[in-house]
């Protein structure tokens, strides 16, 4: 069953818990397409992490699209692009994140939510943070207001100011081309260093990892972008000073 038919099964809003299980309760309480996954039995930790996830981004993700005032069809295009949504699941994913939109909870609830389960696994939580900063940047303009959500998001998941501006340089302006930004390393970095930074990037951002700590299956292609993009800075400063 994909992690979409598990959000709408039944029993799962209690199973999560807090301000995201009350999204999906209200949901549920909802006219949901008849058809649709339904779970089973007993859900285990590893489905709540994975199911904490996945209603954790849609709700970031509809908060974040309206944090300059309004939701272009861009945001909406880069949300589905993304995060890998079924044709036939669609139309129950789009009403999580428009209640999720015009929900009355701040998005700090779930933004607290999400960092308190996945305290141990910041890559799964940089790479959200990521997803988030592809949504600001669908349009094409880096608002103000969005620099402020995204801010203060990164500062519920534990990042500093300093890994914030890093992360952000990321996605943003010509930094986001710079090699040696993306592995968050100076120029003046040795060799040695460069390589052992590098073979714990690709540890700590291996796809099998992160699902392992609970991305589910289906927004693998966020860690997936995130792993080429190590290996291609990795790979143009080693050719630049000539290593093997």
């Amino acid at each position: 069953m994909s992690i979409w038919g598990k959000i709408l099964g039944g029993g799962l809003g209690f199973a999560v818990g807090g301000p995201l299980g009350a999204l999906v309760g209200a949901l549920l309480g909802a006219q949901v397409d008849r058809g649709i996954d339904r779970a089973r039995g007993k859900i285990t930790p590893e489905a709540t992490r994975q199911i904490t996830f996945t209603i954790g981004v849609i709700a970031l993700s509809a908060k974040m699209a309206k944090a300059d005032g309004h939701v272009t069809r861009e945001e909406v295009d880069v949300f589905k692009r993304i995060f890998q949504i079924p044709p036939h699941e669609a139309k129950n994913v789009g009403r999580i994140f428009d209640m999720a939109r015009q929900d009355s909870a701040g998005y700090e609830a779930y933004a607290s939510q999400i960092a308190k389960m996945f305290g141990d696994s910041p890559a799964v939580l940089e790479d959200l943070l990521g997803a988030l900063f592809h949504i600001a940047m669908a349009d094409g303009v880096y608002h103000s207001a969005e620099d402020a959500y995204l801010k203060n998001v990164a500062r519920i998941f534990g990042f500093s100011e300093t890994e914030f501006e890093h992360i952000k340089a990321q996605h943003t302006g010509d930094a986001a081309e710079d090699p040696y930004n993306i592995l968050g390393v100076g120029t003046d970095v040795s060799d040695a260093e460069l390589k052992r930074i590098y073979r714990t990037l690709i540890k700590e951002h291996h796809p099998d990892r992160l699902i392992a700590k609970g991305m589910p299956e289906e927004f693998i292609a966020i860690a997936n972008e995130k792993l080429a993009a190590i290996n291609t800075a990795y790979d143009r400063i080693a050719k630049e000073r000539g290593l093997n």
